[in-house]
């Protein structure tokens, strides 16, 4: 299977879910802020770490639905980075799966134009590696948040979420997902 249908197939089962928990939960992740949905990214990229490191895991989800929730908590941080300000913390499921879709367009376009740049160099990378890659990512972004995204030479907090959401994509390809 190609990159592109990996992304195609994986994205469709992340926008499932994600829909799934819309139509449960409505738009409750509308009232965090980007600090918080970076620090949720970050505890799963964390438990992630640490099952890698220890090699135990007490709690019985899977590190595979882990990598998912990094999906679907950077493409809500690229929504809520995106949606205009008056748009009301409860929205109607359309509006929640035209905003999903359009982030998920977007950094699509981006992995596939990173991909030919790179040569697909993901694929010969570990999945530790990959975590890593999304903790360090991670703590950019929360240094950037800090200093109220004053970036002097860095990467944008949105470029930052863009490749923290691809790096979890091919973490799932790496583990036989897709």
């Amino acid at each position: 299977m190609t990159t592109p249908e990996h992304y195609d197939l994986l994205l469709a089962r992340c926008r499932t879910l994600f829909l799934a928990k819309t139509h449960d939960y409505g738009t409750a992740w509308r009232i965090l802020r980007l600090p918080s949905v970076t620090d949720q990214i970050f505890i799963k990229a964390n438990r992630i770490r640490t099952i890698q490191e220890t090699g135990v895991q007490l709690v019985a989800d899977d590190v595979n639905e882990e990598f998912v929730a990094i999906i679907n908590y950077c493409l809500i941080a690229l929504m809520q980075l995106h949606l205009p300000a008056a748009t009301p913390l409860d929205m109607p499921a359309a509006a929640v799966a035209d905003a999903y879709d359009q982030e998920a367009a977007e950094n699509r376009r981006l992995l596939l134009a990173k991909n030919h740049d790179y040569g697909e160099a993901w694929r010969q990378m570990r999945v530790a590696s990959i975590t890593d890659l999304i903790l360090m990512k991670l703590h950019r972004v929360k240094q950037l948040e800090d200093i109220g995204g004053a970036a002097l030479v860095s990467e944008s907090v949105e470029g930052s979420y863009r490749d923290m959401l691809n790096y979890a994509v091919f973490a799932l390809i790496l583990r036989g997902e897709g």
